[in-house]
């Protein structure tokens, strides 16, 4: 699948991540651990493994497994999160992370919904999916509110290594054209 490097919605401008980003994701989210929270990973202790994400992001563009989106305010560039498409057969599987000074502000939903809208334009892609952790409410009421329904629980599914050390409970969460 060839995605644009770049998307925009009314407020923000998605773009592919750039090295330079480093310093400003590591401070803003990646070492918070209140972001970090319900994510796959622990927060960063150094920028050297920002510096590696964003390697690891580059490539994964590349091979076209993956593709991470910086969230910049269109405003003013500043960069405040980022935003992943998985394609899969058929459908594309989500995920993102904010800084926590743009929670319950709706930014995510606005991005949220400008990526259903754009995925929805794709003649192969007939779904859109993303999961949240069972706590994650925050997480789940963006999805809900970007039109997504709760499909269904998935036991033991993802490991939160922040929360627990075996796989936690999750909401499988989608929308489809």
């Amino acid at each position: 699948m060839n995605l644009p490097e770049r998307f925009e919605s009314e407020r923000f401008i998605l773009r592919k991540p750039r090295m330079e980003d480093a310093p400003v994701i590591f401070e803003i989210y990646a070492r918070d651990p209140d972001v970090t929270r319900y994510l796959t990973w622990k927060p960063h202790q150094t920028i050297r493994e920002t510096e590696q994400f964003l390697l690891a992001c580059g490539q994964l563009w590349r091979t076209g497994k993956d593709f991470a989106y910086a969230i910049t305010l269109k405003e003013d560039d500043k960069l405040i999160g980022m935003f992943a498409l998985h394609p899969m057969n058929l459908k594309v599987e989500v995920g993102y992370a904010l800084a926590r000074p743009y929670w319950g502000k709706g930014y995510m939903t606005e991005i949220l919904r400008a990526m259903i809208k754009w995925a929805f334009t794709q003649p192969d892609i007939f779904r859109v999916q993303a999961f949240c952790d069972v706590d994650n409410l925050g997480s789940a009421r963006v999805m809900e509110n970007a039109g997504m329904q709760r499909e269904g629980l998935l036991r033991r599914y993802v490991l939160h290594p922040n929360i627990s050390d075996v796989p936690r409970d999750v909401y499988l969460y989608a929308i489809v054209k």
